[in-house]
């Protein structure tokens, strides 16, 4: 079952976006909500500074678990 997106989530890519120098499987956080399918997600590099902003589709995203699984 896919988990629904919520603000501050993590998620992928799941396609690339030449348009904004973005590929598949790159992460970034859920950090605003533009309308019922559409988020603002911010990509930061390894020292935390921001390298894009876009608003993407639901449809694009993956949210990625943020709880450990059982050994």
């Amino acid at each position: 079952m896919d988990a629904a997106p919520q603000e501050l989530d993590v998620v992928a890519l799941l396609t690339d976006r030449p348009d904004l120098s973005l590929a598949r499987a790159q992460t970034g956080t859920i950090v605003g909500r533009w309308a019922d399918d559409v988020w603002e997600v911010e990509f930061v590099d390894p020292q935390g500074r921001t390298y894009a902003m876009a608003a993407l589709p639901t449809a694009e995203l993956l949210v990625l678990p943020n709880e450990p699984a059982p050994a």
